[in-house]
């Protein structure tokens, strides 16, 4: 193969789940099976990269100030729910169970890692908690110790006269499975956000 070729490869195989054989697949596809979908794809990539940015209220995708769901008037602005990362949003978009804005923090506390409260868009939702722009903050964050850790912080560093409710989204068994293939972590959450049954 040519040197154009391979660096075309080998720059796909840097995308989330690609791999040599899909990179591949993908480069063989772009140049020999569809050359005519190339020039699109990179003007694509080109506009995304000059008109994207991220949201300056919430940290989401947008291509202006705000994003469309923080410019959106039907949502409850005072409800915020916090994310890690802007395809945990998506995730969350996509149920259509949820009407207020967001707050992505892009990323997650780990010291281990070396990401502290300054690598991470903490201070922005502080900021918003403490103008008296919530009323309730929903934490999504993972169920493990860094999120743990981050939600922690969060608490903590909250105006203690604010007033805001906090929440967490529970966790615990997925529709449709079952206790028997659970691991025990999932068993532990599901038994820690029981709720009435009535």
């Amino acid at each position: 193969m040519t040197p154009a070729f391979e660096r075309l490869q080998q720059q796909l195989k840097q995308l989330p789940g690609v791999g040599f054989r899909s990179a591949e697949r993908m480069a063989l596809h772009l140049l020999v099976g569809k050359p005519g979908a190339l020039p699109v794809l990179v003007s694509a990539l080109q506009d995304a990269a000059q008109s994207v940015r991220r949201c300056t209220r919430c940290g989401n995708l947008a291509e202006g100030d705000l994003c469309s769901i923080c410019a959106d008037e039907r949502r409850d602005q005072r409800i915020v729910c916090v994310v890690e990362n802007v395809p945990d949003l998506v995730a969350l978009e996509r149920s259509a169970a949820y009407r207020g804005v967001y707050h992505v923090l892009h990323g997650k506390l780990s010291p281990i890692h070396g990401i502290g409260p300054a690598d991470l868009n903490l201070s922005a939702l502080l900021t918003r908690a403490a103008a008296g722009e919530v009323t309730e903050l929903i934490l999504a964050l993972s169920n493990d110790v860094e999120g743990e850790a981050t939600c922690h912080y969060l608490t903590e560093h909250l105006s203690s006269g604010a007033g805001i409710k906090v929440t967490r989204i529970g966790f615990g068994l997925p529709s449709g499975g079952g206790v028997l293939y659970a691991d025990s972590v999932t068993l532990k959450s599901a038994l820690d956000a029981r709720r009435d049954y009535a």
